[in-house]
């Protein structure tokens, strides 16, 4: 586990110029949704004020775009074995806006019941479940990893439902 960073004793003092370093440095890692990096850059003691005009400057050019953050973010997450109500429920906890969720989300187009599939045989190989028990073991381990029960369905192949 990582140690907290101590804020710089001159983040407090420091200029929008310092912020934007800090900011650009930061996304050359990775890209970040705009809370997010408003959060990171505020850990690092720079002025709220100050984060603020940096991230709106930086999403005025494009050099942060929320859209961008969320295809990367779902692609990403689905390569993972993740389904869409996990990978919703993410990028609320990284302050997106619905609305950007929902139009990333479409224009994913992912075929989510093939994911299920996918990472239904990847974990328990590939014959489908044998009895109820082991039905409802890997329909949980699916509901676990954000798929719908529709989804789950599909991935579990024919057979008897099992209450979600």
């Amino acid at each position: 586990m990582r140690r907290p960073r101590k804020p710089d004793a001159a983040a407090g003092e420091a200029d929008e110029r310092a912020v934007r370093t800090a900011a650009l440095a930061l996304l050359a890692g990775r890209d970040f949704a705009r809370l997010e990096l408003a959060q990171r850059l505020l850990r690092r003691g720079f002025p709220s004020g100050t984060v603020a005009s940096v991230v709106e400057g930086l999403s005025a050019q494009r050099l942060l775009s929320e859209t961008r953050f969320v295809e990367q973010f779902i692609r990403q997450h689905a390569g993972r074995g993740h389904g869409p109500v996990r990978i919703r429920m993410e990028l609320r906890e990284r302050g997106v806006s619905d609305t950007d969720i929902e139009a990333g989300l479409e224009t994913a187009a992912e075929d989510w019941a093939r994911i299920a599939r996918e990472t239904r045989r990847r974990r328990f190989g590939e014959s489908p479940p044998g009895d109820y028990r082991e039905r409802a073991r890997q329909a949980r381990f699916l509901q676990y990893r954000g798929f719908s029960a529709e989804q789950v369905r599909a991935a579990l192949g024919p057979g008897e439902d099992i209450e979600s």
